[in-house]
């Protein structure tokens, strides 16, 4: 089988969790069908190379790494034109890519470039003789569609926590390469970046996430997911689009349609009735936990388990229960 290549997103300086998840996902495929390497595409300023070595654990066979200042921050047009030309002189015959809001900008641009086929928001992806099949979510996550791309090379984004990461370590061969155009001569250039909260989690990057809804009645009493997120200790808070359109939480926060996708291992879900647009945002999560006083609510179709009750009653018990169960284990 011909080798593969995975792009790596990062952050400042910094691999995410879905740059991970592509070189897995990649991973997966070349061991599925008995051969082949896995190539991780590193762009980043003078000093990411410092991180190529790690790409190594999750199953990189070789770190293709691409350092210039003009790559400190997301630059469309110069990463786009480099990972296009990667993939095409290099005869892959799939790049993988994440589906996080910086892969759904370039993706679609490396795709454009290649004349090629791409599916993003993918759930999985494997190779089946001549085809790159994925499967992704459609009609607000109501259907799981099944793509056959036949075509090469075939661009496909992963949706961040759709592959779970698992420790496959090898020594990467470290390759340098330079820019194909000059970034700093970019149309389009990103000014700052913004960083949420440091003491949370990114959504797209925890395991369990904890979500409040209008059951909740009020801003204040967000703090019970906030306290059930911290008993946990590797949650993120997450919200339904009613609750950050009335300022309760701020928009960065939104799960759904046109907010965050997300999978995490576990999705805990309080007061939220289950409107489609939010069930289209986290329903392929791995386990779902609905917590609603009204048992006929949408959101108990999807969940794996269900407590019919009074969030005001039952989350004071459920964070009583996760601390003690969590200081046991420790």
């Amino acid at each position: 089988m011909p080798n593969l290549l995975a792009f790596v997103e990062t952050r400042a300086g910094a691999i995410r969790k879905a740059g991970l998840e592509a070189v897995t996902a990649a991973r997966g495929c070349v061991d599925a069908a008995g051969g082949g390497e896995v190539h991780a595409l590193l762009v980043g300023a003078p000093g990411i190379a410092a991180r190529a070595e790690s790409l190594g654990e999750h199953g990189a066979d070789v770190v293709i790494v691409v350092e210039h200042a003009g790559f400190e921050r997301y630059n469309p047009e110069a990463t786009a034109a480099l990972a296009a030309e990667r993939i095409g002189s290099g005869g892959y015959p799939l790049g993988v890519f994440s589906s996080t809001a910086q892969g759904r900008d370039l993706a679609p641009r490396v795709a454009a470039a290649l004349d090629a086929a791409i599916v993003t928001d993918a759930t999985t992806l494997t190779i089946e003789q001549d085809a790159v099949v994925v499967t992704h979510p459609i009609d607000t996550g109501k259907l799981i569609a099944i793509w056959a791309i036949r075509g090469t090379p075939a661009i496909v984004a992963m949706r961040p926590g759709a592959v779970l990461l698992a420790p496959q370590p090898r020594t990467a061969r470290i390759e340098r390469a330079q820019p194909v155009s000059d970034p700093a001569s970019a149309r389009v250039v990103t000014t700052e970046l913004t960083v949420g909260d440091s003491a949370t989690m990114d959504l797209g990057d925890a395991p369990v996430i904890v979500s409040g809804g209008r059951g909740l009645k009020s801003a204040e009493n967000f703090r019970l997911v906030e306290d059930l997120a911290a008993a946990f200790g590797n949650a993120a808070v997450g919200a339904t689009r009613a609750v950050t359109d009335d300022g309760w939480r701020p928009h960065s926060d939104q799960i759904g349609q046109t907010g965050r996708l997300v999978s995490p291992d576990l999705y805990v879900a309080v007061g939220i009735s289950g409107a489609i647009q939010h069930l289209a945002g986290m329903r392929t999560s791995k386990t779902i936990v609905a917590i609603n006083k009204d048992r006929e609510a949408p959101i108990f179709k999807v969940a794996d388990y269900g407590i019919v009750g009074d969030v005001f009653e039952v989350m004071p018990a459920l964070i009583a229960a996760v601390r003690a169960a969590r200081a046991a284990s420790t």
